[in-house]
């Protein structure tokens, strides 16, 4: 197959990325096995091997133990437990578990419970949905114009298919790898703020309860 093919069947494959809608969610709470087997058939397109597992009872398990996500209310997982799995899939392939943790504590706090009347875990799912519908005409026109870079590359007419074909393809892996990690380090540069903003509120928290104690004692002098 020539190289300009397999750019094709990338570009085909980029265009049809699975994702849960609202609307797959079920109306009902699942226990464990339920949930690992309703985020196999949902994400199965995005494993890299046949064999590969989305989710597992032990990565279930230490989501939980890490507080990445709330415990199970008797045993069975609700569509908010599925919300923040299906957050922690796709991220968990470029953050660490500790980034992963300070970007979504402050959403299970503020929004966990909450009804769909207002700002809920549903809402602002759907929000984050619409704005990668927005933003994906782009994303994939940038990944077509990488791999038409990569084509025109290494014209040397003296090489032989291929090493040329090789060399393409590590044009475009080089470039798409330059992407990532820029958009990488920006993630990190984001968390990082979160976590000096949520530093500064606690000791901030932290001197005012000094100052509260402090008052006590001299009121009763």
């Amino acid at each position: 197959m020539k190289l300009s093919s397999r750019f094709q069947v990338l570009l085909e494959k980029y265009s049809h990325i699975p994702y849960i809608r609202p609307s797959m969610l079920p109306k009902i709470d699942l226990y464990m096995d339920q949930v690992t087997t309703f985020m196999e058939e949902r994400l199965q397109d995005m494993r890299r091997n046949p064999e590969d597992k989305i989710l597992t009872k032990t990565m279930i398990n230490n989501y939980t133990k890490n507080r990445l996500l709330p415990a199970p209310v008797k045993k069975k997982y609700t569509d908010e437990h599925l919300l923040l799995l299906n957050y922690i899939y796709y991220l968990k392939n470029i953050l660490s578990i500790g980034d992963i943790s300070v970007l979504l504590e402050p959403m299970t706090r503020r929004y966990w419970g909450k009804k769909d009347n207002g700002t809920s875990m549903r809402t602002i799912y759907r929000d984050i949905l619409t704005l990668e519908h927005q933003m994906y005409r782009d994303s994939h026109e940038d990944v077509r114009k990488k791999i038409e870079l990569a084509g025109n590359s290494f014209t040397d007419k003296n090489l032989p298919e291929e090493e040329l074909e090789y060399l393409q393809t590590f044009a475009l892996v080089s470039m798409l790898a330059f992407d990532v990690s820029l958009k990488k380090r920006m993630m990190e540069f984001l968390i990082d703020d979160m976590k000096a903003s949520a530093s500064r509120t606690d000791e901030s928290g932290k001197s005012d309860n000094k100052k509260a104690d402090s008052g006590k004692n001299d009121s009763r002098k």
